[in-house]
């Protein structure tokens, strides 16, 4: 990949440097927009399907009617993997409103913007390496979850004000321990946990959250104010398949803080422990060895 990689933007390729998106854009202007995080192993894209239904269930909620069929918004995405001569990577597929008039309200007609960048990551699978150092250093915040009957939780939307929020939060706090005389062991956190309005876990600023007690794998409902990750959704049918036992539900970060082994995921991370939490150390364990082994074979059998 060259240090001035290619874009795929409004169907054509475009080097980052000269790519551009109006001012005038929705995405731009409202964060008026749909996007979804992907994964390329090998040059095939991990649960294409169900990233697409997602999209479709996200541009559903902001009604808007994009135009474009899976098969074309494939074509873009292997066009700049090609392009860009990467194999495993990272896939950002935006599609906003495009250009309206600077009135909130969106009209029906629509022309949208779709881009597409990517950029490396290591190999995943069996011979793979995690894109992370170290298991996540974890704080909760007090930035709460928006709740689903204000900003629908499962619409992936280019508006993250939430997840900034709760990550800045978290920068403020570590300025704070410092000036209070804190050592290098208290660093910035990797990730932020949000409680929703009711005090429930939730999810963090980008990842679900998953914890074992007593042998049952646990993770806060879709019904709380939770983004449906498919990463997320993979471990649960991987969990269901190898007879771990799971349950959805709502708890509180007592319960949390009580568990024997706990991990995030997310597309980039895929699954990552959870070394400490509030400065209570957790750890991973034999369950979620056994899961990121699993994941790991799914991707090894699907993609390469």
């Amino acid at each position: 990949m060259t240090d001035d990689p290619l874009y795929h933007v409004d169907g054509d390729l475009e080097p980052a440097s000269e790519a551009t998106v109006s001012v005038d854009d929705r995405g731009f202007r409202y964060g008026d927009a749909a996007f979804e995080t992907i994964r390329a192993y090998g040059g095939s894209i991990f649960r294409w399907d169900a990233h697409v239904e997602r999209l479709e269930r996200t541009c559903a909620a902001l009604s808007l009617e994009y135009g474009l069929s899976a098969d074309d918004l494939r074509t873009r995405i292997d066009e700049t993997l090609a392009a860009n001569d990467l194999a495993d990577a990272y896939v950002r597929l935006s599609i906003t409103r495009g250009v309206q008039p600077g009135k909130l309200t969106p009209r029906p007609e629509v022309d949208p913007t779709v881009v597409i960048y990517v950029k490396p990551l290591p190999r995943g699978g069996l011979e793979g390496e995690p894109v992370w150092d170290e298991p996540a250093v974890v704080r909760s915040v007090d930035t709460r979850r928006v709740p689903k009957e204000a900003i629908p939780a499962g619409a992936k939307t280019h508006n993250y004000l939430n997840g900034i929020l709760a990550r800045t939060e978290l920068r403020s706090t570590a300025d704070e321990r410092e000036t209070d005389g804190a050592t290098s062991d208290d660093a910035l956190p990797d990730e932020a946990l949000m409680s929703d309005l009711e005090g429930n876990v939730a999810e963090g600023a980008t990842s679900n959250l998953f914890f074992v007690r007593d042998g049952t794998l646990l993770t806060p409902s879709t019904d709380c104010d939770v983004l449906p990750g498919i990463t997320r959704e993979t471990v649960l049918e991987l969990a269901a398949e190898a007879d771990v036992p799971t349950r959805e539900g709502r708890y509180d970060l007592v319960g949390v803080l009580e568990a024997d082994e706990a991990f995030l995921t997310n597309r980039t991370w895929e699954l990552r422990p959870v070394a400490s939490l509030d400065g209570t150390e957790i750890g991973g364990g034999p369950v979620t060895d056994r899961l990121s082994r699993l994941y790991d074979e799914r991707v090894e059998e699907t993609c390469y």
